[in-house]
């Protein structure tokens, strides 16, 4: 299990080490019932203390991530055992360019709640609201053939509708799952003329709150929601052709 070395001396080592290994964990390179180096060695390939390395493990655990004993030492747990509401193990997840495992998953929520959000914005969002949503996709419009600027705004469309509903537990939900947004938005943003293609399903979403036509505001979102389903099976495809290629060079 070959885990980077890590060379720092703050106070948060153990985070630090905590989250490199995290990510290892989260994104599949080390995989569930996979049993860790010991203390002493697992210390020495990263190059931290044994107390910075048991802090973290410590860290793992209350997330769900490893299991201690004290016979067969330290496990990867299974991924039903997670924490997938913890924010730092979704960023882990969701950490890293490519296909990032969990995205299936995180379609089906966000099926669920966003639809009905778009639906409570519309009948809620104040006028504060609906220019946050405008100007988000305005943001969208302006960001396009820019990979970075495109995933932030698409990102700030969507809290924006979020933040419309004036829910107390609904608009905490974007905040949670932010790098899990910007995992799926840069995935379907790569792909300038997939991108495009989404900008007026967005417009359509945004007239429809500004109208106060909840049923419309719900149903576009629905739309946008399986075209970005479609985008992502795409990108998918394309990566997996483009990975399959690169091998057989390599083996050719």
């Amino acid at each position: 299990m070959p885990v980077a070395s890590v060379s720092l001396s703050r106070p948060s080592l153990h985070l630090e080490v905590a989250g490199r290994i995290g990510s290892l964990v989260a994104r599949g390179s080390i995989k569930p019932g996979a049993v860790l180096p010991n203390e002493s060695a697992l210390g020495a390939e990263i190059g931290v203390s044994r107390t910075a390395l048991r802090e973290a493990i410590k860290v793992l655990a209350s997330k769900g991530l490893v299991e201690v004993r004290r016979k067969t030492g330290t496990r990867v747990r299974p991924r039903s055992d997670w924490n997938m509401l913890d924010p730092e193990v979704l960023g882990w997840l969701f950490s890293g360019a490519g296909i990032a495992p969990g995205l299936t998953d995180l379609m089906e929520v966000r099926r669920v709640v966003e639809p009905a959000a778009a639906r409570m914005a519309a009948i809620r969002a104040t006028s504060k609201d609906l220019a946050a949503i405008r100007d988000a996709h305005l943001g969208m419009e302006r960001a396009t053939g820019d990979l970075p600027s495109s995933v932030e705004s698409d990102l700030r469309f969507h809290l924006a509708v979020l933040e419309a509903t004036h829910n107390a537990f609904m608009r905490p939900f974007g905040a949670l799952i932010q790098a899990a947004l910007r995992a799926s938005f840069r995935l379907t943003s790569s792909n300038s003329d997939l991108y495009r293609k989404t900008l007026p399903l967005h417009g359509v979403v945004v007239d429809a709150i500004e109208a106060r036509n909840g049923d419309q505001a719900e149903n576009a979102m629905l739309v946008i929601l399986g075209q970005t389903s479609k985008d992502i099976a795409t990108q998918t495809k394309a990566l997996l052709k483009n990975k399959t290629g690169v091998t057989s060079r390599k083996l050719s």
